[in-house]
């Protein structure tokens, strides 16, 4: 069981993919592999607690990992030294934007800014009318399953004590901003890459069927 953010730094530089919850294989999520004192809680008099989505930032600016909804458009981790080979196969199946498109906005509007929380990035890009929050969300998530997009870390909203509280909000990058190009750069083709993934999660994952680890990739 993991019980510190160091740990689970450490357990994600070991495994390489970490999905943060619930992947459709028993027991490979960062929710699985912490303490119990370290999940979601509620206490009687109200409030909450839940150290391991605390954590999420810390792991991206002290792990130098990459956070973003990878595995089947939900959130979950990625080591630096594996990012180039996810990075080069999931490109490969995801095209970049048509120019002009919307997501092809988004990313321009990231280039200027180099990262803009969820919000300010949604208004920067004219989605304010009803209904328009689900709508740029599902761009989003489309632009992180396919590489484009990453989360730099988490803004917390502070009380009038200073005190941090709420959910936290995305701060969204591009993975050349965050990390700088070279750290995307793979001289194995898009299908090597695959195959290299898909062996390294099947050694860390004996017991999953290899339709749940092709699900993942």
């Amino acid at each position: 069981m993991i019980y510190s953010c160091v740990q689970l730094i450490e357990y994600v530089h070991e495994v390489g993919f970490l999905p943060l919850l619930d992947s459709g294989i028993p027991g490979f999520s960062a929710e699985d592999v912490v303490d119990e004192d370290c999940r979601y809680v509620t206490f009687p008099e109200g409030g909450w607690d839940w150290p391991l989505w605390k954590w999420k930032g810390q792991v991206v600016t002290d792990g130098g990992c990459m956070y973003g909804k990878f595995f089947r458009k939900k959130a979950g981790f990625i080591s630096k030294e594996w990012w180039p080979d996810f990075f080069n196969y999931r490109r490969s199946v995801n095209p970049a934007p048509a120019e002009g498109s919307i997501e092809d906005t988004i990313l321009n509007v990231l280039s200027i800014h180099g990262s803009l929380i969820t919000r300010d990035l949604r208004a920067a890009c004219g989605f304010m009318g009803p209904n328009m929050r689900s709508r740029f969300d599902a761009y989003i998530t489309r632009l992180q399953m396919g590489c484009y997009i990453v989360t730099e870390d988490f803004i917390y909203p502070t009380d009038k004590h200073g005190q941090e509280y709420g959910w936290g909000l995305s701060l969204l990058t591009t993975p050349e901003q965050l990390y700088g190009r070279e750290a995307c750069e793979c001289e194995r083709t898009p299908m090597e890459s695959r195959q290299r993934i898909f062996e390294h999660l099947h050694s860390v994952l004996p017991n999953a069927t290899e339709q749940q680890i092709a699900r993942l990739i």
